[in-house]
C-alpha cells in the first residue's frame, strides 16, 4: 500500500501560500506625522548628539541644542506610545503619565497687520542687549515645555495625550561641540551630556555659526530655502519651521534676530494672530504659517507690549488623522536665556554646579 502524503506535509508553493494567508495591510501615515512622531521618539530617547523637537514640531519640533533629526519610518502605528531615556549620568526618574491634550479656540490668521508687526518684532530684536558668549563659557536656555506623547490611544482615538508641562534647561558651548541637557521625569536624573562632532549648519546651528549668516533678509531667506531644499512637506513649511527652531533653545546676534523675523515675513502663508498663550500662560501676539499636508500650524508668541519672544505653540487647525481642530500639541515657553561660566551653571549661581 502506496501512503499518500497528508496536505500538511506537503511544501506549499508561493503561490498558494498567498492564497491560504490573508491580504497584507497597508497602513498609511502620511509624512508630516511621520516627522512628528519620529521627533518625539528622537527626544524621549537618549541622544547620542543634540538634535533639533522639534522642527520641528510640532508641530515642531523639539529641538536639543541642534542637530537635525533624520526622518524614519515608523509605518502603520496610529497608536504610539512615547518611550522615556536610558541611561546618562543617573537613574531615570519615572516618566510623568501623558495628559490629554488642551483644546483652544482656532483664531483665524490676517496677514493684514503683517508688515507693521513684523517691523516692531524686528526692531525690538535689533534693541536688544544680547549677551555673547566666550570662549569655555556656555549659553544656558530654561523653557517650560509640552510635547506630543501619543497620538491617539489605543481605547480611543479621537483623544490625543502631550507631556504634563514641566521644566527643560540645555547648555551649549557656542561651537555647539559640548552641551548638557536636564529635563526632570524624562532624562535621567541629573541630565545627560549632549556633546556633537556633528559640523554646524541651519540644521545643526551653533552660535558661532549663526554669526556667519547674512543679516539682509532676502539673502537669508535664500540661503534657508536652499539649504533645506526636499525637507519638510513643503519649501515654504520648512523654511517657517527653520526659522523657529533657532527661536527656541538658541541664542542669536540681535541683527540676525531681526533678520531672521523680517525673512519669516517673507514666506508665502505667514500671517498674524492677535492672540495666543505660550506654555506658562502669557498671552501674546503671534506670527504663524499652516502645514497644509498636517493641518496643523505653528505659531511663534510674542509678547504685545515689548515684542520679545515669549514662546511657540503647535496647533491643529484642520481635521487630520482622527486630531480634533483645536488640539494644542506642543506648546513652549522661554523663561531665560543666558551665558554661564560653566556646563551645568545657572544664572545667579557662578562658580557652582546645577
Amino acid at each position: 500500500m502506496i501512503r499518500k502524503k497528508s496536505r500538511r506535509e506537503e511544501s506549499l508553493d508561493h503561490a498558494e501560500l498567498a492564497r491560504l494567508l490573508p491580504a497584507p495591510g497597508d497602513p498609511h501615515l502620511s509624512l508630516d506625522r511621520h516627522l512628528l512622531l519620529e521627533e518625539h521618539l528622537m527626544s524621549e530617547i537618549q541622544p547620542t548628539a543634540p538634535a533639533p523637537a522639534p522642527s520641528r514640531r510640532p508641530a515642531r519640533r523639539v529641538v536639543l541644542i541642534g542637530v537635525p533629526v533624520t526622518a524614519a519610518a515608523l509605518a502603520g502605528a496610529f497608536a504610539f506610545t512615547a518611550l522615556t531615556g536610558s541611561g546618562g549620568s543617573g537613574p531615570a526618574a519615572a516618566t510623568p503619565p501623558p495628559v490629554e491634550a488642551p483644546v483652544v479656540r482656532i483664531e483665524p490668521g490676517s496677514t493684514a497687520q503683517l508688515a507693521s508687526t513684523v517691523e516692531r518684532i524686528a526692531a525690538a530684536a535689533s534693541a536688544s542687549k544680547t549677551p555673547e558668549p566666550g570662549p569655555g563659557q556656555y549659553i544656558y536656555i530654561k523653557s517650560m515645555v509640552s510635547y506630543l506623547s501619543v497620538l491617539h490611544t489605543h481605547t480611543d482615538k479621537s483623544k490625543t495625550l502631550v507631556q504634563p508641562l514641566h521644566m527643560r534647561e540645555v547648555w551649549s558651548s557656542p561651537d555647539g561641540k559640548q552641551g548638557w541637557l536636564d529635563e526632570p521625569g524624562y532624562q535621567p536624573k541629573g541630565g545627560i551630556t549632549v556633546d556633537s562632532d556633528v559640523e554646524s549648519s541651519l540644521n545643526a546651528p551653533s552660535y558661532d555659526y549663526l554669526k556667519t549668516l547674512p543679516t539682509d533678509p532676502d539673502a537669508l531667506l535664500k540661503k534657508i530655502y536652499k539649504e533645506t531644499e526636499g525637507q519638510g512637506n513643503s519649501p515654504d513649511q520648512q523654511a517657517f519651521a527653520t526659522v523657529g527652531d533657532l527661536l527656541g533653545e538658541q541664542l542669536a546676534p540681535a541683527k540676525l534676530n531681526a533678520a531672521l523675523y523680517r525673512a519669516a515675513a517673507k514666506i508665502p502663508g505667514v500671517v498674524v494672530v492677535d492672540h495666543a498663550k505660550d506654555a506658562a500662560g502669557r498671552e501674546g501676539i503671534a506670527l504663524a504659517h499652516v502645514d497644509q499636508k498636517s493641518g496643523g500650524r505653528t505659531e511663534w508668541i510674542f509678547d504685545r507690549k515689548t515684542y520679545a519672544y515669549l514662546g511657540s505653540r503647535g496647533v491643529q487647525v484642520k481635521q487630520a488623522d482622527d486630531v480634533k481642530p483645536g488640539t494644542v500639541l506642543e506648546c513652549t515657553a522661554v523663561l531665560e536665556r543666558a551665558v554661564v561660566d560653566a556646563q551645568k551653571q545657572r544664572p545667579g549661581a557662578q562658580g557652582t554646579d546645577a
